[in-house]
């Protein structure tokens, strides 16, 4: 993965909104229309919000007719969660190195 897709896919999931697009398109592919029903905000702020998760290429677009079909495309979100996986991977040795030391410290 690019460097510069790995920011657009955290700038992407920064925001509530996109997060919450993202799992309802886990149940299948959605028009705009119907992402934008459960938000209280503008159609252009959701088309807004599909773009920026359409250029960090977590959701795929296809045309039926007029309509924007959304759907989701997780290999993005599957290769940020390697790469933090190592890094939870390399604190918890940290703490479990740190715990060792605290307890031979008390001489337990």
């Amino acid at each position: 993965m690019r460097a510069s897709q790995d920011a657009d896919v955290f700038n992407a999931i920064a925001h509530p909104a996109r997060r919450a697009i993202l799992s309802t398109l886990k149940g299948g592919e959605r028009s705009a229309s119907e992402l934008a029903e459960p938000f209280d905000m503008s159609f252009p702020a959701i088309s807004q919000h599909l773009k920026v998760l359409e250029g960090a290429e977590l959701v795929k677009v296809r045309r039926d007719g007029r309509r924007r079909l959304y759907r989701l495309h997780p290999e993005p979100l599957r290769e940020v969660a390697s790469w933090t996986d190592e890094f939870a991977a390399w604190f918890s040795r940290r703490l479990d190195a740190l715990g060792e030391y605290l307890d031979r410290e008390d001489g337990t």
